[in-house]
């Protein structure tokens, strides 16, 4: 069987990464602007590649708290090599974890397509969409923090797109959604970090798909560093959370006698 692949031709001495050879991409473009030829098959304007670079870094850390953050440590806990225990943390982005970027990008670009099918307004379509989620019982991703009442990063990363021309459609369906949130809640829903990138990438082109890709390329950084803390600086089997634990499993009886 022969592959095909539009990535990266390997031949004797000679290495070609989306059409470029990567000795000249090595040490000439920064790494933030590899992964977007990457992701894209095209190197990035200066604005998206100062924008990807910004993404990237809004994704590196956020404690120990977070899923694969526990996952990582608890693993590289037991005595494994590195690799293993940033897998173990990888292994935990899902859907719940990391996950609001591609829901929250599919979100706003079908939003989008239907404002512009429909010839509606952003505002119009935000409250559309607000009321429809609403009616529906469901979430809508991407706005609300369970430490942040103002996300850092989503003002910083806001600015930027701005700042480099890249915010659009999708940065400004974001921010009227999350005045809808407001007055359909009662209480400000900010837009996260997760909500902020997903916006941005669909105004810069990016196929909603990729979304957990950004987390996960900007969160292994992270957690290799938190494995690194836990394997270089503590005592392998520590105790790292007390957790209370109850039985409510079936009442202590014996075992038959025509088992014995």
């Amino acid at each position: 069987m022969k592959w095909v692949t539009k990535v990266t031709k390997v031949e004797p001495n000679h290495l070609v990464t989306r059409g470029y050879r990567q000795e000249d991409l090595i040490g000439n473009i920064p790494f933030a602007s590899v992964v977007y030829l990457l992701l894209k098959g095209e190197l990035p304007s200066e604005e998206h590649g100062r924008m990807m670079d910004a993404i990237l870094t809004a994704c590196v850390d956020h404690g120990v708290t977070p899923p694969s953050s526990i996952a990582a440590r608890t693993v590289a806990s037991g005595g494994v090599p590195l690799p293993t225990a940033v897998a173990a943390g990888i292994l935990s982005i899902g859907d719940a974890h990391g996950g609001a970027i591609e829901k929250g990008a599919k979100f706003l670009q079908d939003g989008i397509a239907r404002m512009q099918n429909e010839g509606k307004t952003i505002d119009e379509i935000a409250e559309i969409l607000v009321r429809g989620s609403r009616e529906q019982h469901k979430r809508i991703l991407g706005f609300g923090h369970r430490v942040h009442t103002s996300d850092p990063r989503t003002k910083r990363l806001f600015f930027l797109a701005e700042e480099l021309k890249i915010a659009g459609d999708h940065i400004a369906i974001s921010k009227s959604i999350e005045k809808e949130l407001e007055k359909s809640a009662g209480r400000k829903l900010p837009i996260n970090v997760d909500g902020a990138i997903a916006a941005i990438s669909s105004d810069m082109g990016f196929d909603w798909r990729l979304g957990k890709a950004f987390f996960l390329l900007g969160r292994v950084a992270g957690l290799t560093a938190h494995v690194y803390e836990e394997q270089t600086e503590f005592k392998p089997m520590r105790k790292m959370f007390s957790v209370d634990c109850s039985y409510d499993g079936p009442e202590e009886k014996d075992i038959p006698s025509k088992h014995k």
